[in-house]
């Protein structure tokens, strides 16, 4: 087939020539390469002359125009598509005939996007810079008019202008529906998550955002003031100890000696029994001590060293019917679905007054078996099956069950066998669920945590999500702007969560007192700035690896934090002497502080901060365990 022969022309810096195809030419299929037309390939070798520019072998320039009017042409032509805002103009004659040239002309529109428009035709075609240089391999843009092709080029060069024009087509789709993410496209947890999306991080407005305007026009030199006492500061290290801690501690170590505890208080069973765990003396025989009579608790932290046919007998004589807590921490052992049904549950509804029960590490514990204990004690308001490894959803369905009406707290850390979507439909059934961890589930996502607190956001006080590491700054948006009575919150492990996320926290939820941030990526600003708006409700903090913790979090945690109890700070390099004196001298009720790879800390600090109540762990020559109260919460309500 015989082509007419195109001729480029430029009138002035302005205006371009171009090439048009003719109207009998415009049905061709685009697989074929048709002289005059723009060269997108970028696969041949380049030709010895154009190389520097980056152009196409078998380039034929017309020959009215010299090599520096070539180049001229080519850099035109990338600063035109790039810049994306001149008006360009082709005029184009074919020989022998006398028609007028059509017009071509860019124009900017949104999001860094150049449309072509042909006035002549309605057609449009769409470029995306950003797509076009992912396209061409960030190369360089080659704009040539061709002359003649050998066939055997045609055929391989009209597949490649078929992908071309495959991506075009699919940008221009992409342009029309923008692209969303494809892990919220299944079922209806696009609709979903609409409200909790993250649009933007602009700080923009609410209290959260004046506190960073504040926080850019410190002057820290100036704020930041900390002179070390000149006299060492006598640490109390526990005080005299009462007559009643003194009283336990003997007992402890004589366990074996004790007869009966029948007329001892339950409180004073539960500081018996952990000092005894501690010495390694829980044994069957202490069991019994605790399980004899009528008993409202029976709390064991550490059942690993008692076997299954002490417990059974144990248990199996036991009275149950006043029981309130039981406590069977580290059971794995001999919690069977056999044990269970012959001596915990000996029939239905034979836990009438229980509230509470722990379960956690029991790693034979089955569906059946829960479902067991369920139906049993229809008061329960407190489950703990962390590490449960055996349960699956149908276990949760049946403890829901029988539990909707009563269940306020309910932990299944660890367990890997349940997927978190699946249990969304049981755990929207709860009435009154308060308190949810699902720390390690690695299903949680950004739905399940905006379904859940859709659900139960009036009554939710806490919510333990660490270690899930899908969750992303959606998800504790819709956490801030919903749960505003949220007391306890543990974000730790969460490598996807922004600075936004302590915006929605700080403009949200002015309530809460526990808020550990474990190994986050968090700024120094943005947390200064939420101390600044919520830090007089605190009592406990754990910035434990947030290595972005420095100098404005210091301060803002010495002003706005006086309620502080419990603070760890271990691993975070970059608090020096000066502002961890600062901090610890103005938090005067602060009791425990943590300072676990703090190598940077020096006795300028140990010998001169002047809070003489506060036990610090974790430096060299510090006692790591020794006088050192627990602060933290119980997980019984």
């Amino acid at each position: 087939m015989d082509f007419p022969k195109k001729t480029v022309s430029r009138e002035n810096d302005e205006n371009l020539g171009g090439s048009e195809l003719s109207d009998d030419n415009k049905n061709e299929e685009m697989g074929q390469r048709r002289p005059g037309t723009l060269n997108l390939n970028l696969n041949n070798p380049p030709d010895e002359r154009h190389s520097k520019l980056g152009f196409q072998s078998g380039a034929n320039f017309p020959e009215e125009q010299t090599e520096n009017e070539e180049k001229d042409y080519a850099v035109h032509c990338v600063e035109a598509y790039f810049k994306g805002m001149e008006t360009l103009s082709d005029e184009e004659s074919e020989e022998g005939s006398g028609s007028s040239s059509k017009r071509k002309r860019y124009s900017t529109e949104e999001k860094g996007e150049a449309k072509i428009e042909n006035e002549s035709s309605p057609t449009e075609i769409i470029f995306d810079i950003e797509d076009d240089l992912a396209l061409l391999n960030l190369t360089t843009l080659s704009l040539v008019a061709t002359n003649e092709e050998s066939d055997s080029n045609l055929q391989k060069e009209g597949t490649q202008m078929n992908e071309f024009q495959r991506a075009r087509e699919w940008r221009e789709r992409r342009l029309a529906h923008p692209q969303e993410d494809d892990s919220f496209n299944k079922g209806n947890k696009k609709g979903v998550l609409k409200e909790a999306e993250d649009e933007s991080q602009d700080f923009g407005g609410g209290p959260f955002y004046e506190a960073m305007v504040m926080i850019k026009k410190r002057n820290l030199v100036q704020e930041l003031k900390w002179m070390p006492a000149k006299n060492k500061v006598e640490v109390r290290q526990c005080g005299v100890p009462s007559l009643m801690d003194l009283s336990l501690k003997i007992l402890a170590r004589n366990a074996e000696a004790i007869v009966s505890l029948e007329l001892v208080p339950d409180f004073l069973r539960h500081k018996l029994s952990q000092i005894v765990r501690k010495k390694r003396k829980m044994n069957a025989r202490f069991l019994e001590l605790l399980a004899s009579g009528s008993p409202t608790e029976i709390r064991l932290n550490d059942c690993s060293e008692i076997n299954t046919d002490d417990f059974t007998r144990i248990f199996g004589a036991c009275d149950k019917k006043n029981l309130i807590v039981l406590q069977l921490d580290l059971c794995g052992r001999i919690l069977t679905e056999n044990v269970i049904i012959n001596t915990i549950v000996t029939q239905n509804f034979s836990l009438p007054a229980l509230t509470t029960i722990s379960l956690t590490g029991a790693y034979q514990l089955t569906d059946f078996g829960l479902s067991k204990l369920a139906r049993s004690a229809s008061a329960l308001q407190s489950v703990n099956l962390s590490q449960c490894s055996l349960l699956t959803n149908e276990g949760i369905n049946l403890l829901v069950k029988h539990l909707k009406s009563t269940l306020r707290v309910l932990y299944i850390d660890h367990c890997q066998n349940i997927d978190a979507v699946s249990m969304l439909p049981a755990l929207r059934k709860l009435n009154c669920l308060e308190v949810l961890s699902v720390a390690g589930i690695e299903t949680v996502d950004d739905y399940f945590v905006t379904e859940i607190v859709r659900a139960h956001c009036l009554n939710m006080r806490q919510l333990v999500l660490a270690n899930c590491g899908q969750l992303t700054d959606r998800a504790l948006k819709f956490v801030g702007k919903k749960c505003s009575r949220l007391c306890a919150l543990d974000l730790s492990h969460l490598d996807n969560l922004t600075d936004a996320t302590v915006q929605y926290l700080a403009d949200g939820c002015r309530s809460i007192c526990s808020l550990k941030l474990c190994r986050n990526n968090f700024s120094d600003e943005a947390l200064a700035a939420f101390l600044e708006v919520s830090g007089d409700s605190l009592t406990e903090l754990s910035l434990n690896h947030v290595r972005g913790v420095g100098l404005n979090t210091a301060l803002s945690l010495a002003k706005c934090s006086r309620n502080l109890l419990s603070l760890d700070l271990s691993w975070c390099r970059f608090i020096k002497d000066e502002a961890l004196g600062f901090i610890v001298d103005n938090c005067s009720l602060l009791r425990l502080l943590k300072l676990f790879g703090c190598s940077q800390i020096t006795n300028v600090f140990l010998n001169g901060h002047s809070n003489s109540m506060v036990q610090i762990i974790g430096l060299p020559l510090t006692p790591a365990l020794k006088h050192i109260q627990v602060l933290e919460p119980q997980h019984t309500p």
